[in-house]
């Protein structure tokens, strides 16, 4: 009987937290994040993943609030995601969530270099991460780049590789002052406790200053189902849970790389 109320108790503060969402649009997500004293000036981002399907599994919150803001979003997927041999289909399935996710699909930019292969174990260089962002964020004039945090949500040896890359990356431009967000890893009860976490992030956001770390919440969750529904290779039955119970679905937490 305990712990039929445990769980009922927990899904009364899924739906309500979950209605939150549905029913406060924009007011409750607008934090300050891009946002200078009040005003909101249109700002070129690069999203860096490692594989298709990252977009939808973890930044669609934060790839929600930047597109229905007016930012101009672009992608950059350093692999096919081709250990299963399906790389040419995973390029179609990006593409196609992509325009469910309202970006542009010559802003999105699909990788397949030899040495930048989709595996577990396959180690990329961090050199080679911080020369090919580089010359793309010269190419696009892209001022602010977000990527995964240095455990990378999953603990994918390629998602950390990214952080690595990046962080490479300022080290080596440093006068150019770019701007970097990563997306902070939480711990496993946190990340598929649902919309309840929206609450544990934004106390979380609490006890840091300066706006250095920012929760964004996914004002369509409905959009990441879809987005990750256009992902057929990749759709079955372990994903679907996880789009609904992830965490990651529902906010995101970006913290500034320093």
């Amino acid at each position: 009987m305990a712990w039929l109320m445990v769980i009922v108790s927990f899904f009364v503060m899924w739906i309500a937290t979950l209605c939150k969402i549905l029913h406060t649009t924009r007011s409750s997500s607008k934090a300050a994040f891009l946002n200078d004293g009040g005003s909101l000036h249109q700002r070129s981002i690069l999203l860096v993943i490692a594989h298709p399907d990252d977009e939808s599994m973890f930044f669609t919150p934060t790839i929600n609030y930047l597109t229905s803001r007016g930012h101009n979003l672009h992608i950059i997927c350093m692999s096919t995601g081709n250990a299963d041999g399906m790389g040419n289909i995973r390029k179609e399935e990006l593409l196609q969530a992509s325009a469910v996710l309202k970006i542009p699909l010559p802003q999105v930019k699909i990788l397949d270099h030899p040495d930048l292969q989709d595996g577990f174990g396959k180690v990329w260089n961090s050199e080679l991460l911080a020369s090919i962002v580089d010359e793309y964020i010269l190419s696009r004039a892209i001022d602010l780049i977000i990527t995964f945090d240095n455990y990378g949500v999953s603990g994918h040896c390629n998602h950390r590789d990214l952080n690595r890359g990046i962080r490479k990356l300022l080290h080596k431009t440093a006068e150019r002052d770019i701007e970097a967000w990563e997306l902070i890893s939480i711990n496993i009860v946190r990340k598929y406790s649902g919309p309840v976490d929206i609450c544990l992030s934004l106390v979380s956001a609490m006890f840091y200053q300066n706006g250095e770390l920012h929760c964004l919440l996914n004002e369509c969750p409905n959009r990441s189902y879809n987005a990750m529904a256009q992902h057929r290779s990749q759709w079955i039955w372990f994903r679907k849970l996880f789009v609904v119970f992830s965490s990651y679905t529902y906010v995101n937490t970006l913290k500034k790389i320093n």
